[in-house]
């Protein structure tokens, strides 16, 4: 909704007409404090569901890190790759 000036001096003399000149300022300070309450719960609101945002994404961050994979071939599960025995066996041969 976009006023303009000559709508907003309208609406300020039709409420004058209305409510009269002793209850304007009573009635735009109950306007102002309704706006700044408004906008205060809106603003809790916002973080609110900002830190929950932020929680979420921790915890997706938390489940994507896998543990590590065991190694292939270790020596005390007692195999080891084709090409790691035959160059183990090989040394073995030339020091002893």
């Amino acid at each position: 909704m976009n006023l303009g000036f000559p709508e907003m001096i309208f609406l300020f003399l039709l409420a004058l007409l209305i409510f009269g000149p002793k209850k304007l300022p009573e009635i735009g300070r109950q306007v102002g404090r309704a706006l700044s309450e408004f906008k205060r719960a809106s603003d809790e609101f916002k973080s609110q569901i900002q830190s929950e945002i932020n929680k979420i994404d921790v915890e997706e961050h938390t489940q994507t890190i896998l543990p590590p994979s065991p190694p292939v071939g270790s020596v005390a599960a007692g195999s080891l790759p084709a090409e790691t025995a035959s160059t183990e066996f090989s040394s073995q041969d030339h020091n002893g």
